[in-house]
């Protein structure tokens, strides 16, 4: 039975990423598909940077967190020691994953607050990378039946978020720079960071304090890349720097909010239509504009294996030339 649902949630979800939608509208569809055999009392599922493991969505469910309990459990996913954060899941290598550990902050302070006491997590993952995955939350235990039926239908969640994550609607906006302390704090910003913050706001509240309070944190181990979805679909740019740090441990980073531009995106959008690490180093050498003859003598292959690379970019971007290719990606 637990198999033949699983089968059916799994071509229905197919059937989703093959209609365009972006990844809020499929996640939002997958959910109502998954409630039917795994029902929770919370859910909130989000896709993520594949590089940084960065939340780039967030969608919930037909019941949402209280607003004031958006930011702490946002906060939670960056907090050092946190039991089964999304970023940890996916290192780990991990699909699914039950919340057992007492001293988790997010189950101490927002599920129980709420009177929940159960969360189960899923990554959805297409090959080795992840793409996304889902908090589910409710009263009562996860059974181990439900633990498989989402191990089963996770890589088709992952494939089909893979393929939503392929359409990126360009917006205009002025770059910002935001100087905060290393708890986030912001400390000074440029006019322009107005803007960013409201469309970060529009994905959730308290997101543009998390995302600098991950930033800070990240600018002390060197440098912090990530890339967000908008609210509209676009692509945010989110880079830091420490620019202090004194011997009380206090600092400052200078965080820069932009728009993502096509190189920015490049290396997410090539992951995004399973290309291939080599295939990659060839696609790079194409749009640097190198011939065969001297793709094939930096990488050290022959031509005949650059060819070979390059009809199977050509089939998985849908074009028949270098140039249609470097149009395509530009």
């Amino acid at each position: 039975m637990w198999e033949g649902r699983a089968l059916g949630v799994r071509r229905d979800v197919t059937a989703l990423a093959s209609a365009g939608l972006d990844v809020a509208r499929l996640h939002e569809a997958a959910i109502a598909l998954v409630d039917r055999v795994v029902p929770c009392d919370l859910t909130c599922w989000a896709s993520m940077d594949p590089d940084s493991g960065v939340f780039s969505t967030m969608t919930s469910g037909v019941n949402r967190i209280p607003r004031q309990y958006e930011p702490v459990l946002a906060a939670c996913e960056y907090t050092p020691g946190e039991p089964h954060t999304f970023a940890s899941l996916a290192q780990r290598g991990d699909t699914v994953a039950r919340l057992e550990d007492k001293r988790s902050a997010r189950l101490n302070e927002v599920w129980r607050p709420l009177g929940l006491s159960h969360e189960l997590r899923s990554l959805f993952r297409a090959g080795d990378i992840c793409w996304g995955g889902a908090g589910m939350v409710r009263t009562n235990d996860f059974s181990e039946r439900e633990l498989e039926f989402m191990t089963w239908v996770a890589p088709a969640l992952g494939a089909a978020t893979q393929v939503a994550a392929r359409t990126s609607a360009r917006r205009t906006g002025a770059p910002a720079i935001v100087v905060v302390s290393g708890d986030g704090t912001v400390r000074s910003s440029t006019a322009s960071a107005a803007q960013w913050r409201d469309e970060l706001e529009d994905i959730a509240p308290g997101r543009f304090a998390v995302m600098l309070r991950a930033a800070a944190a990240g600018a002390r181990s060197g440098t912090f890349r990530a890339r967000l979805r908008d609210a509209h679909g676009g692509w945010i740019l989110l880079e830091a720097s420490e620019l202090v740090s004194d011997e009380a441990g206090d600092s400052e980073a200078a965080v820069t909010i932009s728009r993502a531009s096509a190189a920015d995106l490049l290396g997410l959008r090539l992951k995004a239509h399973g290309v291939t690490s080599r295939e990659e180093d060839v696609c790079h050498e194409v749009l640097a504009g190198q011939p065969t003859s001297e793709i094939a003598a930096r990488l050290a292959i022959s031509p005949y294996t650059v060819q070979d690379h390059l009809k199977s970019l050509f089939a998985k971007f849908g074009v028949r030339s270098r140039a249609e290719l470097a149009a395509k990606l530009s």
